[in-house]
C-alpha cells in the first residue's frame, strides 16, 4: 500500500488571495483522500483556514518575530529562529510543497520545508531557484481564481468543481444571529464593504452614502457597513453623509464574525477587498466595483457581477497615473450600481 502523501500549501497572505486559492484544499483532498494537507500562512490570516474541514493543519509563519529581530539587529537570534522553524517544517516530512504566492519569501519558506517536490506557481523575484518545477499563472485571466484552477489541472488533480470556501465557527454563527435579532434585520439586509488597502481601489464616500440610502428606500433593505479597525474614520464619514445611517460594524467584528454576517446578507456591494470576495464564496448576490485592479470579470456565480469600465490606463494596479482622480472608479455612478444591485435580486429597474 502506498504511503499517503504529505502536502504543504504556501500562501502567506492576503484575505482575497487565500480565498481564491482555497479550492485547492478540497481538490487535493478529493484526489488524495488519505493525504496529510497543511497550509503555511501568516498568523493574522489563520481564521480563514482554521475551520476548514479538509485541512489537517495550519502552520503559522512567525514573521513578526523575525522582523522584530531584524530591526533590533539581533541577527544571531534571528538565525536561530529561522533554523528552529526549518527544523519544525522538516519534521513534517512533506513530500510536496506548492508555493502559491510565487515571491522570494514564499519560495524560501517552501525550500525550508525540505519537500522533495517543490512546485511554484508563477514564480518570480528569483523564487523559481527554490523550486524543482515552476508552472506559469495560466488559465482564463477573466475567471475568478483561474491560475489556481490551471495549477490543479496541470497537476492532474480532480477538478469536477472548484468553488471557493469560507468556514467559520459556532461562536461566529451565534454573533451574526444575535446581531440580526438586535438590529431587527431578520427581514433581510445589505452588506457594504467600501474599504481596502489602496485608495485607488476605493469608491467615493458620498456615493456609498447615497447608495446606502437608496438601497434602503428603494429596495427595502437596511444596510450593514463592514470593515477593519483602521477604517472606522471612513465609516463614520459615510454614516454622517447618509440620510439613514447604516448599522456600522466597522472594526467591531472579527474576520469570521464579518464572514458569518455576509453569509446571511441578502446583498453585498463592495470594492476589490477580501470581505467582498466572501460574498462570491458564499454564493450571495454580490456586486463588485473594480477599477485600478481587475482580478476577475467572470465570478463563476450567476448571483455575482462585476462593474468595471476599462480605460486606456487600467488596470494600473499599484501605479495610478490619474493624479488622484481615480477616473476608473469615478465612472461607476450610483444609478448604475443601484440598477445592477436590483437586477441581482430580480427587481425590475
Amino acid at each position: 500500500m502506498n504511503t499517503p502523501p504529505r502536502i504543504l500549501l504556501v500562501r502567506l497572505s492576503a484575505i482575497g488571495d487565500i480565498l481564491f486559492a482555497s479550492p485547492l484544499v478540497t481538490t487535493l483532498r478529493r484526489t488524495y483522500p488519505r493525504a496529510h494537507i497543511a497550509w503555511l500562512v501568516q498568523p493574522e490570516y489563520l481564521p480563514l483556514l482554521e475551520h476548514h474541514p479538509d485541512l489537517d493543519e495550519v502552520i503559522l509563519w512567525p514573521v513578526s518575530e523575525w522582523r522584530g529581530l531584524w530591526r533590533r539587529r539581533r541577527l544571531s537570534a534571528l538565525m536561530r529562529s529561522i533554523l528552529a522553524f526549518r527544523k519544525r517544517l522538516r519534521s513534517h516530512r512533506f513530500d510536496m510543497a506548492l508555493d502559491l504566492q510565487g515571491l522570494f519569501k514564499s519560495g524560501l519558506l517552501t525550500r525550508l520545508s525540505g519537500a522533495a517536490e517543490r512546485i511554484g506557481l508563477g514564480s518570480r523575484e528569483g523564487s523559481r531557484w527554490f523550486m524543482t518545477r515552476s508552472i506559469p499563472r495560466g488559465g482564463d485571466s477573466v475567471r475568478i481564481g483561474s491560475e489556481y484552477l490551471y495549477l490543479a489541472e496541470t497537476l492532474g488533480l480532480s477538478v469536477s468543481d472548484f468553488p471557493m470556501a469560507v468556514h467559520y465557527g459556532a461562536g461566529d454563527d451565534k454573533f451574526a444571529r444575535d446581531l440580526i435579532d438586535r438590529w431587527d434585520l431578520g427581514g433581510g439586509f445589505a452588506a457594504i464593504c467600501p474599504f481596502t488597502t489602496r485608495p485607488q481601489k476605493h469608491w467615493f464616500e458620498p456615493r456609498w452614502a447615497q447608495l446606502s440610502d437608496r438601497i434602503y428606500s428603494e429596495m427595502g433593505l437596511p444596510v450593514v457597513l463592514l470593515g477593519g479597525p483602521q477604517e472606522r474614520e471612513g465609516a463614520a464619514r459615510i454614516c454622517d453623509l447618509a440620510a439613514r445611517s447604516p448599522v456600522d460594524l466597522t472594526g467591531r467584528t472579527t474576520l469570521l464574525e464579518a464572514a458569518a454576517i455576509i453569509d446571511r446578507s441578502a446583498l453585498l456591494v463592495g470594492v476589490d477587498t477580501g470581505l467582498s470576495h466572501m460574498g462570491v464564496a458564499f454564493g450571495r448576490p454580490t456586486l463588485l466595483l473594480f477599477g485600478s485592479t481587475c482580478p476577475y470579470l467572470d465570478t463563476g456565480q450567476p448571483s455575482a457581477r462585476v462593474l468595471y469600465h476599462r480605460l486606456d490606463c487600467s488596470p494600473c494596479k499599484r501605479k495610478p497615473t490619474c493624479n488622484g482622480a481615480f477616473t476608473c472608479m469615478d465612472s461607476i455612478r450610483v444609478d448604475e450600481a443601484l440598477s445592477a444591485a436590483r437586477a441581482l435580486l430580480g427587481h425590475t429597474t
